[in-house]
């Protein structure tokens, strides 16, 4: 039987993009291709790629010349947000083939286009393999207008997908094997809304747990103003796991207001009062921007109380990063790079400090892990998963992977806990 021919699906940045990824190396499996994440030798690149920061175009831009540069005569394609910031002609002379959107109809493009000029043999074996977790994505774009944010420029407006297709990419996971489905969206809180009589993210989850056998469902990022009765009711439902990612951005009024945010600190942390009342042993994961434009000192230290009042369980923080044809591009009060750096150790101090704690209250308790794969962690080899609150588990023994078992946690190790499978 022939070998297929690789293909290399790269991704950078968000669950979204993770999603639109695994639906192209989906479509790229069934024409006959190895698919790896891999930056390897291949026939095809697929390179899905982020524009949030600078760094990010960075990152693109290194990951476009790489493929041209392993394997010279491969087709090389490119998605993502990348594309929309840069311009075509930009990613082109990069070294690009192609250059799509992020519709699902630009998608479908790309992987005509790849399929028409590579020619994979019709005997070549079967290449399908078992992930414990899925991406699906429910919606994308966003209508708001954040004043630091790129996205709604390169995801266009809002736009859902219908329960009967998100439960149909559920069911599919479930077949091949997946245990978690992770909820993805641009602006999930916003699903629904776009349907003529608008729906709300609640029936979206309702839907997925009447109608697929999917093990456990995480759902990607929320902001507070979607925290309602009928969402957290949701929550009672064992396969959905207890776990958030609320973005706060800012803990300060003032920057908040700047930042053209939709909910005021009190509100966040408001929003935050209800989902501990109603979802037990919860963790809150949110992002932090530091420095943006105007943040005194005051202000950042507003961020830090708001933080720790809230007891996050992990902060994703970055560095405000100007973005051309942003609102805040043009704002006063540009915060120094050196004072930015200061307040960016100071909030990954905090993150780790907030993390460790979220999980040292976790010792010696009882819960279910998803384990995923085999790692190396101090020089010892261990199986890795996470458990129903997304924190990370390390444990000794036989083969576990995609398993869901009864675990005992231990002391901390590396970014997480030790484990003992009860079952």
């Amino acid at each position: 039987m022939d070998q297929p021919k690789v293909a290399a699906v790269i991704t950078l940045g968000c669950k979204l993009n993770l999603a639109d990824s695994a639906e192209i190396g989906r479509q790229l499996q069934d024409r006959g291709f190895a698919v790896t994440d891999r930056l390897c030798e291949a026939s095809a690149y697929v390179l899905n790629t982020c524009s949030v920061t600078h760094v990010a175009d960075q990152k693109s831009r290194r990951l476009i010349r790489a493929a041209r540069r392993i394997s010279p005569g491969a087709i090389v394609t490119v998605t993502g947000c990348y594309p929309q910031t840069a311009g075509e002609a930009r990613v082109l002379e990069l070294g690009a083939d192609l250059v799509v959107g992020t519709r699902d109809r630009d998608k479908d493009e790309l992987v005509s286009f790849i399929g028409d000029r590579v020619s994979v043999p019709a005997n070549a074996e079967s290449t399908e393999t078992t992930h414990t977790r899925a991406f699906v994505k429910a919606q994308e774009g966003c209508n708001d207008v954040c004043a630091f944010c790129i996205v709604p420029r390169t995801r266009h407006r809002e736009e859902s997908r219908s329960i009967e297709r998100v439960v149909q990419e559920v069911r599919e996971a479930v077949g091949r094997g997946v245990r978690e489905a992770v909820i993805t969206g641009t602006q999930l809180g916003a699903w629904g809304r776009d349907f003529d009589p608008p729906l709300a993210p609640h029936r979206l989850i309702g839907g997925i747990l009447e109608q697929t056998d999917i093990a456990r469902l995480r759902f990607s990022s929320l902001q507070p103003q979607d925290i309602t009765p009928e969402l957290l009711a949701t929550w009672q439902d064992p396969r959905v796991m207890p776990h958030f990612h609320l973005a706060l951005q800012s803990g300060s009024e003032n920057v908040l207001q700047a930042m053209r945010r939709r909910y005021a600190a009190r509100e966040f942390l408001e929003a935050v009062e209800r989902i501990r009342g109603a979802v037990a042993d919860v963790a809150i994961t949110t992002d932090v921007i530091a420095g943006f434009p105007g943040e005194t000192d005051a202000d950042f230290e507003a961020t830090l109380s708001l933080a720790r009042e809230a007891g996050f369980s992990r902060i994703h923080a970055f560095p405000y990063s100007p973005r051309t044809g942003t609102v805040a591009m043009k704002l006063a009060g540009q915060v120094d790079a050196e004072v930015k750096k200061e307040r960016m150790s100071r909030l990954l101090g905090l993150g780790d400090e907030l993390a460790a704690e979220f999980r040292k209250a976790h010792e010696g308790t009882v819960r279910p892990v998803l384990w995923e794969q085999a790692r190396m962690v101090e020089g010892r080899q261990y199986w890795h998963g996470y458990t129903d609150n997304y924190i990370p588990v390390y444990a000794a023994g036989g083969h576990l992977s995609n398993r869901i078992t009864m675990t005992r946690l231990g002391a901390l190790l590396h970014d997480g806990l030790s484990g003992e499978t009860a079952g």
